[in-house]
Parts: structure tokens; sequence; C-alpha cells
């Protein structure tokens, strides 16, 4: 199969849509698929893929702009300069199958009627949400698809009397993210201290503020998180008056994420309504614990053992970071076994079928 990745964010961030398009697209092609991804970053040497570069301009410089309907955030904002240049570079029968997690512009493109030859079938995935194949409102009327890969049951229930749908998680890379000696002092974090770990983005739904207060009620606890976003400056500024001198926010690399999980004690993650928690294995995997809100789509992820709980309950949240903190063994190897069970061979497996199946 000929299969085509798009999405603006390729190769320039490793967040969860841009690391699952990698981990299935490196799949695919070592089994055989010839498989192409146009993002806004660098090429990366060694990848079995083949990568071209589509310019955009970083969501970055757009998080001041004003939200209205197509441009309802700073990621749309760098979606619609992703297009220009995505429009020069895109051949529709050079490929048997299209797939991104981008709205509006990018799967309107990869939509739209072509002059000569036939339009290659196009597979949305529901990296960021499933709102654009369930609602008829604003410019989400015009919304389609061949088929819809739904990152976990709830969407799925919620979509497959629409679309053409197929229930597959994200994954993990378990030769990467596996137990393994703590390096705090890469990260000039402190040796006595209990841990806590939230990787996310600093945008109002994963909530970061809410476990900046929860960590300052621990007095031996120093809380790390690694993201950015447009809430940096607000995070920064409550850290600096709840916890100070027990706060670090770092960017890192994703060839160093596996050694920041091992240097935590416990993962703390506060969204309520996450498509799919890539962290969440990632965390696993390393043998942490995870303190997360309940849900079943959560319950779904990280299995029956983890410390899950209403996270509108602030002394619920400290309570349970301190009981993450006494974890025992068993319940930390049940947490590794869990991340296995969504290794991305697997994962790339599904993937292949479902293409396979969508471009017949």
């Amino acid at each position: 199969m000929r299969v085509l990745f798009a999405l603006p964010g390729l190769h320039r961030y490793d967040r969860g849509a841009e690391i699952a398009f990698i981990s299935i697209a490196k799949e695919l092609a070592n089994s055989g698929d010839t498989v192409t991804l146009m993002g806004s970053g660098q090429e990366r040497p060694g990848m079995p893929y083949r990568f071209l570069r589509t310019r955009s301009i970083p969501r970055e410089n757009f998080q001041s702009l004003p939200a209205m309907p197509v441009l309802r955030n700073d990621c749309a904002y760098e979606e619609l300069t992703f297009i220009p240049d995505f429009l020069l570079r895109y051949r529709p029968s050079d490929f048997d199958v299209t797939l991104t997690s981008s709205y509006p512009f990018t799967n309107w493109i990869l939509r739209c009627p072509i002059l000569w030859g036939r339009r290659p079938p196009h597979i949305f995935v529901t990296q960021n949400g499933d709102w654009p194949a369930y609602s008829d409102q604003s410019e989400f009327r015009w919304f389609g698809c061949e088929g819809l890969v739904c990152t976990n049951p709830d969407f799925y229930e919620r979509d497959r009397a629409r679309w053409r749908c197929e229930l597959i998680p994200n994954g993990i890379d378990c030769e990467r993210f596996k137990p393994g000696p703590s390096q705090r002092e890469l990260f000039r974090l402190p040796n006595e201290k209990l841990i806590v770990l939230m990787v996310s983005a600093l945008i109002p739904t994963k909530r970061v503020e809410v476990g900046v207060t929860a960590v300052s009620q621990i007095p031996d606890a120093h809380l790390v998180v690694a993201g950015n976003g447009p809430l940096r400056r607000e995070i920064e500024a409550i850290a600096a008056e709840v916890l100070p001198g027990r706060f670090t926010l770092l960017s890192v690399p994703p060839d160093r994420m596996p050694a920041l999980y091992r240097s935590a004690t416990v993962f703390l993650h506060l969204a309520k309504d996450e498509p799919f928690g890539n962290v969440f294995l990632e965390a696993l995997a390393c043998g942490l614990p995870v303190v997360a809100h309940d849900s079943t789509r959560t319950r779904w992820i990280v299995g029956q053992d983890q410390f899950l709980l209403d996270t509108d309950d602030q002394a619920a949240i400290v309570a349970e970071i301190k009981a993450a903190a006494s974890a025992s063994t068993a319940q930390k190897q049940s947490g590794i076994v869990v991340a296995k069970s969504f290794s991305w061979h697997r994962i790339g497996q599904m993937y292949r079928d479902f293409i396979r199946a969508v471009a017949a």
C-alpha cells in the first residue's frame, strides 16, 4: 500500500498525535508498505518512511489571537498556514489511502474532489477527539471520511452507527519505555524528595494548576511538569506562590523522556476527557504508579490497580498521591504488564488491517 500521514506537527512536536502517527508509520513501513509523512518539522535520519517537509508557522505564534469559528485555537491557525505548501506538494495519485487527525483544513483538502483520476479514500483518526465526527454545527457539518479510527471505546460507541469505524488504541515502545535506574541528576532534581511528575501541554483541559495546588499540600513533594503551552506564565506564577523551591518546569527531548519517568515517584494526570493518554502507558511501562481522573476510559487504558479518583476533590488527590508513593511492587508490575499489551507492533498491525479494508 501507498499510505500518506498528513499532520502539521509531524517532526516538529513530539506529542500524542505526532508520536502515534510516527510509530504507526514505522510499523507499516517495516511491514513492506510505502509510507509518506508530510509535516512541518525536519527530516530525521534513519526513518523507514519518506518525509516531505511542508512549511507552516508554529502554533506558539498564535496563542494570543482570538478564537472564532474555524480558527478556534492556536493549532487551527497553525494548520491554516500548513495548507499552502501542502497543496504544492500533495499528489493524490501517489497514494492508495490518506490519514490525518487534523480538522478542518487538512481533512477538507484530503477529501477534496480531483479533476483527473480517483481521490484516495481518507481515514480520520480521533487522536485529538471525535467532535468532527458527531457534531453537525458550524464547520463540523462538512466533515467526512471513508474510515474512522476510534482511539477509545466511548468514541467507537458514539460514532459507529454513522461512520465505518474501527477501535484501535494508541501504543507504547516497550524497548524505550521500561524500568531502570533513576537519573535525577540529569534533570537537577532533588534526591531526597517525593517526585510527582506531570507530562502535559499547558492548556486549560489538562488542569495542571490543580496539580500544583495539590502537591503544595504535601511537604516532602517536588512537582515536575514536562510541557509547554499558552498557560506557562500562569502555571509558573501559581507555583512560585504555593510551591517555592519545589517546582521544576522542563522541556524534555524525546530521547530523555524514559529517563524522566524513571526519575519520578508518582505520575499525575488530571485531564478529564483525554481521547487516549499515551502518557499513561509511558509512565506504567517505566514502573510508575498513576494518579488520574476516574473514568471508564481511563480504566480501559490503565487497568484496575492504579490510583483513580474524582479529581474535583482536592483532598482526594493529595491522599492518592501519598498512597501511590507507597505502591507495592505488585502494583507497579501490574502496570508494566498492562503497558506491554499496547505494543506499537500490535497496534500497527491493527492499522494495517483497517487501512487495507478501507483502501479496498
